[in-house]
């Protein structure tokens, strides 16, 4: 692809994502959209999916981000759903869809078939993470759901290379596939668990935030590379990196963490905004090889498939969500009681994405014995459908679903006192730490300075208790929020002289930047992270 067209997807994308920021849709579901528009834009090129891209050089950072995002400790305490959903649902998927599809299409082969539910069985990871962080989902829901997203290409790849190698005619066994399925899961494991010491020294021992943060960009690269050179799971191995990276992240150090936050959300922003625009851009490339099918019987077969993946959905997340609750005392002792809209929304909540397409397109034209793959074209028309259906019928209608059910969402309050609590602990311990150094002469201060550090300390552990009190009876806003208000316009009057010697020539642009950087620390201190 030359420059251009990529400059203007990445431009793209990054507009269209932004403009969604101010509306009720999804950006996900604007960019899919914008991309559909786009695609019959004269001037606008094709844009095709190369699985030689997608796979080993978009995927690992996107899935890198979202597992760094995630909670191991969660995850673990959800490991049987997530287990059930991102391996069991997926290997069923493969199979109710293929046979189903096979039922379908006419003159269709039941290994192409397989193929295809292979390719449409997985939820994407992209999708599930922007639509949950959307929405606002119960925290169990939603981490089960980025689970589920974060294993379930394995599988999905896993099942494809079985069922691609027995629809070329490489004989394939059943035994070939449960090796192949062990190998890749297994050795991805193993490659993954390999890597994360290492890579966790590596990053506690740089001494600076800029190699740090280089490194940072090319874990998931150096992880899914090694693993799949070894015939191993490369989405496994990313994650294992990931959850044990994302785990200890508290082992670097603050100006690491920081550049790293602003860095990867950058990098996930830009690589999430094309993607879905990619989805939406491929339907000039999908409609041009379907010429031996008639619109309205290539629409049927679309529908068809589209209604498989959604039932075929519910027919596993039911069961799989009550039957082990019924059979095992300790599951319902361990894990907290559900009701029929919990898995009401886990089943809507399969959006497909950008993996199916670019597994689909990885298709080879020919089988081992130089005949044309059989419905290669119709198989990749099914499948850019099932991503553009799933996309916008669930993600548009999965908001209302949400609120007709009334699921409780995460409780503000709540999680505001645990975490006053929490720093009100370490506050305590700070405070005991500074009585025993400024005991030692050597750590002697001005009682000014002295009387600073407890404030700045005080300061901290107030802080989050004031958002739980009272609120100004003028400006409605908590004595927390004037603090931080007035100190960002103090830091502003501050950043304003700065600006204005440099421009009198009475200080250097070094000597701003340097200031400048002071200010913005200190600013960055002061306020909490507003999650977008």
């Amino acid at each position: 692809m030359d420059a251009l067209p990529l400059v203007a997807l990445v431009a793209g994308s990054a507009v269209v994502a932004g403009a969604a920021r101010r509306t009720p849709v999804p950006a996900p579901l604007l960019l899919v959209a914008a991309g559909l528009a786009a695609a019959y834009v004269p001037g606008v090129p094709d844009y095709t999916l190369d699985p030689h891209i997608v796979l080993p050089l978009l995927l690992p950072p996107l899935l890198y981000t979202a597992a760094v995002d995630s909670s191991y400790l969660d995850l673990r305490a959800n490991l049987r759903p997530v287990a059930l959903l991102s391996v069991g649902y997926v290997l069923f998927a493969t199979l109710a869809v293929g046979w189903l599809a096979y039922l379908l299409v006419p003159d269709l082969p039941l290994t192409a078939a397989l193929v295809l539910g292979a390719v449409v069985a997985p939820p994407d990871a992209v999708a599930a993470t922007a639509i949950a962080r959307r929405l606002g989902l119960p925290s169990r829901i939603t981490t089960i759901l980025q689970g589920e997203s974060l294993v379930n290409d394995a599988t999905a790849i896993t099942a494809y290379k079985v069922a691609l190698a027995a629809a070329v005619g490489e004989g394939a066994t059943w035994a070939g596939g449960a090796g192949e399925f062990a190998l890749a899961s297994l050795g991805g494991i193993g490659i993954g668990l390999v890597l994360m010491v290492p890579i966790q020294w590596l990053r506690t021992h740089l001494t600076e935030a800029l190699l740090q943060n280089t490194l940072s960009l090319l874990i998931p690269f150096v992880a899914y590379a090694a693993a799949e050179q070894v015939g191993a799971s490369g989405v496994l191995a990313v994650v294992v990196v990931a959850l044990h990276l994302g785990h200890r992240s508290w082992q670097v150090d603050f100006a690491t963490r920081l550049q790293e936050a602003a860095v990867w959300k950058m990098v996930a922003f830009v690589l999430e905004s094309s993607v879905f625009a990619l989805i939406g851009l491929q339907l000039p490339v999908v409609l041009k090889g379907l010429g031996e099918y008639r619109v309205g019987e290539a629409v049927l077969y679309a529908t068809g498939v589209f209604a498989a993946v959604v039932a075929m959905r519910f027919v596993w997340v039911f069961p799989a969500t009550f039957l082990p609750r019924a059979l095992s005392e300790r599951i319902r002792t361990r894990e907290p009681d559900t009701d029929w809209t919990a898995p009401v929304i886990v089943g809507w909540a399969g959006m497909r994405g950008v993996v199916s397409l670019a597994i689909a397109f990885s298709i080879p034209m020919t089988m081992h014995d130089g005949r044309p793959f059989p419905a290669r074209n119709l198989v990749l028309f099914l499948t850019f459908t099932t991503v553009i259906a799933t996309l916008v019928v669930q993600g548009l209608t999965l908001p209302p679903l949400i609120r007709a059910l009334k699921l409780p969402g995460r409780d503000a309050r709540a999680e505001t006192l645990a975490e006053a609590q929490a720093q009100n602990e370490a506050s305590l311990a700070a405070e005991r730490r500074l009585d025993e150094l400024l005991a030692d002469e050597a750590n002697a201060l001005p009682p000014p300075l002295a009387d600073r550090l407890r404030t700045v300390m005080e300061r901290r552990r107030n802080s989050v208790w004031e958002r739980l009190g009272g609120v100004n009876e003028v400006t409605g806003e908590s004595a927390d929020a004037t603090y931080r208000r007035l100190s960002r316009e103090m830091i502003g009057a501050e950043r304003e002289v700065f600006v204005q010697l440099r421009d009198a020539r009475r200080i250097d642009d070094e000597m701003l930047r340097t200031l400048l950087r002071r200010l913005d620390l200190e600013e960055a201190a002061a306020y909490r992270e507003s999650e977008s």
